[in-house]
């Protein structure tokens, strides 16, 4: 990497402003992007998809750990800035412009790519439900290192009788570790958001036997759909539910936020592939 100029300086001399309707808010601070950077591990020579780069202020601190950067951005007014850049990476950004949401990722980035990114406010849910869902295991992925508003972060990480404790705990947490790398304080983006944020770190594991994704997927959904009734009562029109919880001697009485991941997943086991789950 050659010398580059300050990341303001490029905003500045190209126009740029976050965009609200993209979910966008830009990251300035170089130490924090570099500690973003090495949290997924050392990545000489790996390769990392990026959704979101904006005017490349995370991209940078990719390409100066040494990894070769796959970055997806739809907002033209970037493309100028990160075509700089991409000329600065001798070879190792390829910047496609499109929609996160349509992009075949794997293709795009390869198996075993990291996935790093400061997800845009607007998509970034969705990104991650799709990052974990699936029948297929392990994943094309090798890791997630992802920059969500603080709640959700909190939703991802949480434990059961957490507050936050829901659907995407039990689909971050059930074959894979997902951990909270680290806080970012709202005043470190420019504009600053109403809300703090937080960077989560998802590794895949070895997925449990027996479970179809989509089963567990139905299973939570009616169970943290009505999460205040007992269990006898949200999981009642989801065929073959109430069966397995007696067969896995849960007490039909417990509510959805008391049951762990493991719990979750010997109901779903012992639903099996059922029709409609």
């Amino acid at each position: 990497m050659i010398d580059l100029p300050p990341l303001r300086e490029v905003i500045a001399r190209h126009g740029l402003s976050a965009s609200k309707a993209l979910g966008q808010n830009f990251l300035l601070d170089s130490q924090l992007l570099d500690r973003i950077a090495r949290a997924p591990g050392p990545l000489e020579g790996e390769r990392v998809y990026e959704v979101g780069p904006g005017p490349g202020g995370l991209t940078r601190a990719l390409l100066k750990a040494g990894a070769h950067v796959t970055a997806v951005e739809r907002d033209r007014r970037c493309l100028p800035a990160l075509a700089e850049l991409d000329a600065a990476s001798g070879g190792r950004l390829r910047v496609i412009e499109g929609d996160a949401l349509a992009i075949d990722e794997a293709a795009e980035a390869g198996p075993g790519a990291h996935i790093v990114a400061n997800l845009p406010y607007n998509v970034g849910t969705a990104l991650l439900v799709r990052w974990l869902g699936g029948e297929a295991w392990p994943p094309w992925w090798k890791s997630l290192t992802l920059m969500f508003q603080q709640e959700v972060a909190e939703r991802i990480v949480a434990r059961p009788g957490d507050s936050a404790y829901g659907r995407l705990s039990i689909l971050a947490q059930w074959r894979s570790a997902a951990r909270l790398a680290m806080k970012v304080h709202r005043s470190a983006f420019v504009p600053p958001p109403k809300v703090m944020s937080a960077v989560v770190h998802i590794v895949p594991k070895e997925a449990p036997a027996g479970v179809s994704a989509a089963t567990l997927e139905a299973l939570t959904g009616a169970a943290f759909g009505q999460r205040r009734k007992m269990l006898r009562q949200s999981l009642k029109a989801l065929p073959g539910a109430l069966d397995a919880l007696a067969a896995t001697v849960i007490d039909p009485a417990r509510r959805a936020e008391t049951l762990s991941v493991d719990d979750f997943v010997a109901v779903a086991r012992a639903m099996g592939t059922r029709p409609g789950a």
